[in-house]
């Protein structure tokens, strides 16, 4: 069976048509930068998001770097974060010479605990940077509580969580500044790199605008060191079209999850996502954890689905602070307990809207398969 980790081609031939007819209008008016297309994604995505304003970039991690320069992140500064991410959030501190300092994370939701945070804060931190991981949205009322009491920022990392919901409030639009990225694989996903960042603060939005453009409100008149970092328009106006279908993308990925929840359900080795009743998944990954006493442990699993030809991935097999770039300094850390033993024990399966039950039925059999045999061969 061809099973895919992220099926972009059935994607795109679902709705062909209508990404070829906005390719096309591109490429009749030739406006490929910042063209009607890019203002339109912002509005259409600031309606979506209920949020005021919203800033097309060229990719997510441009998207964190310009979100700290708005907040004024600078040389020895402090921003805390997550070890259990991309490195991007934490490259995008270290460029600006700031300090990534990581807390530790809940182990059911695998986002930042914000009961390792406030042991975190000295009086160089600027600000907290939560991720809302795997589409699970972080606990952002405390988060918000602690940066409030400390006079300190709050930059959502959203990558992967677009949509989802937090107490009834989309997710990237409930701190200071929130930021997007359209990699491809991303639940909404460009033909490149691009990304967005997402703020209700009219100062801070100026400020991100300038930024991306040089430094500049008006071209050749500079005003600060900026970056040049703008979201095409032939991928706006392919994002334009994707965006009408992400609710449904989004019902179709938890209605995959539900399955998944059935098929894993009470397994002794295997602990499927946390479901936290005030929040709205979205499922960017279906994230397993699998125990460290099961025989063979998730290496060994994973061994198994490679050579069954069924896709995964470790999401993520070494936290920040263990990779070279960090291992030997320019960050700093609290105790990460659960941050090291969910790279231990992570599993991310096939996830996708074109996911059929059929397919996930063979990927859970194999699974079983692997257990039942290396349980009974001790």
């Amino acid at each position: 069976m061809n099973v895919k980790m992220a099926d972009l081609r059935g994607q795109y031939e679902t709705i062909a048509p209508e990404i070829d007819k906005a390719i096309r209008s591109v490429l009749e008016h030739t406006a490929f930068i910042r063209g009607r297309e890019v203002e339109e994604l912002e509005s259409e995505l600031a309606d979506y998001l209920d949020v005021s304003h919203v800033l097309g970039v060229a990719n997510g991690t441009d998207a964190l770097q310009i979100a700290m320069m708005s907040l004024g992140v600078r040389p020895g500064d402090e921003i805390i974060t997550s070890a259990f991410t991309f490195i991007a959030t934490a490259e995008a501190a270290a460029l600006l010479g700031a300090t990534p300092v990581f807390a530790d994370i809940n182990p059911r939701t695998f986002n930042i605990d914000p009961e390792c945070i406030e042991a975190s804060i000295t009086p160089r931190t600027k600000a907290i940077v939560p991720i809302h991981l795997f589409g699970q949205p972080a606990d952002m009322a405390p988060i918000m509580e602690i940066a409030r009491r400390h006079g300190l920022g709050v930059i959502e990392d959203n990558a992967q969580a677009i949509g989802a919901k937090y107490r009834g409030k989309k997710t990237g639009c409930i701190g200071n500044i929130g930021c997007l990225s359209f990699f491809p694989t991303k639940n909404l996903g460009c033909y490149g790199d691009g990304g967005a960042i997402l703020t209700n603060d009219a100062v801070l939005y100026k400020k991100a605008r300038m930024t991306s453009n040089h430094g500049a409100e008006r071209k050749y008149y500079n005003e600060t060191v900026g970056m040049n970092s703008r979201l095409d328009t032939i991928q706006a106006a392919i994002l334009k079209v994707k965006l009408r279908h992400l609710d449904t993308d989004h019902a179709r990925r938890r209605q995959a999850a539900q399955v998944y929840d059935t098929l894993f359900d009470g397994h002794p080795f295997i602990t499927t996502p946390h479901h936290t009743p005030d929040r709205t998944h979205v499922y960017h990954q279906y994230t397993l954890r699998i125990s460290e006493e099961a025989p063979g442990k998730r290496d060994g699993l994973a061994a198994h689905l490679t050579e069954h030809g069924i896709p995964h991935a470790i999401y993520y097999p070494v936290p920040l602070h263990n990779l070279p770039v960090f291992a030997s300094g320019g960050c700093r850390k609290g105790p990460l307990d659960e941050t090291e033993k969910a790279s231990r024990e992570v599993l991310s399966l096939p996830m996708h809207p074109l996911l059929t039950e059929r397919e996930q039925q063979y990927i859970a059999d194999n699974i079983m398969q692997y257990f039942d045999r290396v349980v009974s061969t001790g």
